[in-house]
């Protein structure tokens, strides 16, 4: 059975997928170890890592070798945020055949205009695509499935940009419509109430699937009860590595000896483990 079968029978059968988020392949390797779901390679962690904004900056193909490493070194699905599918219908359906070549399991993509920036960058452009357009790259990425069970994930950023709930809601019919396995309602508020306040108005079929990074207080047995079927822990791998570093280096500058500083990182042995 192919990874991309196994995210559709974790869909089926699970109350709610848990999906960690990596940047390389120690991190989803960590992910995977820890008993998650699934693995989410993230543009923003992904961009940071070569110490550069969530801004449409690198390529396809760089963003396909981190996550074709991942595959290679994981054995549970990988789920690959490809932002707004680098360009059109036609760029979107290279992009699902790129991926699904390397044994990804399933894209996002969201409905902004390219170059995006990042949804919860302060000040940041969320400037919407028609939706017409957008369905459009939905439809392209459905064709271009070699494996039904391939997961084409809409995200939706009418909630980011202020559109407000009827715009949400219209564009996911829309899109479910267009092809659509599951829909991302994505928000940038503190609480999770306008989340809950879509899912309970979603009559669609399309599970649902949330990125709590501000309403983090959200707890699991909430998002069950409002019939989200994935959560995405995008970036926490990311900000952890990066605070534990920072501080780990602001030790060491001013340090003698690195005695008092050993149980600030893993041991050789950790490593050689994994």
């Amino acid at each position: 059975m192919q990874n991309s079968d196994i995210l559709q029978k974790l869909i089926e059968t699970k109350p709610i997928l848990r999906v960690g988020g990596a940047f390389d392949s120690m991190s989803a390797k960590l992910v995977e170890i820890n008993g998650f779901d699934a693995i989410w390679t993230g543009s923003f962690a992904i961009s940071a890592t070569h110490a550069l904004p969530d801004a449409s900056i690198l390529t396809m193909t760089e963003f396909l070798n981190v996550s074709s490493n991942i595959v290679e070194s994981c054995k549970i699905p990988v789920i690959a945020d490809c932002d707004t599918g680098f360009g059109g219908p036609t760029n979107v359906s290279h992009t699902v055949k790129k991926f699904e070549n390397v044994g990804v399991s399933g894209i996002s993509i969201e409905d902004k205009t390219f170059p995006k920036q990042n949804s919860l960058l302060e000040g940041g452009n969320n400037q919407l695509l028609s939706e017409k357009d957008f369905a459009a790259k939905i439809l392209a990425a459905n064709e271009a499935k070699q494996n039904k069970a391939f997961t084409v994930i809409a995200r939706i950023e009418a909630l980011i940009s202020g559109t407000g709930i009827e715009q949400a809601l219209q564009r996911a019919y829309a899109y479910e419509k267009a092809g659509a396995d599951l829909i991302l309602i994505h928000s940038k508020k503190i609480t999770p109430e306008e989340i809950f306040e879509f899912s309970d108005s979603w009559k669609g079929s399309a599970p649902l699937v949330v990125i709590p990074t501000t309403y983090y207080s959200v707890n699991v047995d909430e998002l069950i009860e409002h019939k989200i079927k994935m959560v995405i822990y995008a970036n926490q791998t990311l900000r952890a590595a990066h605070f534990a570093l920072s501080k780990l280096l602001k030790q060491m500058k001013g340090a003698n000896n690195m005695s008092g500083l050993q149980n600030e990182m893993s041991s050789m042995n950790d490593i050689f483990k994994l």
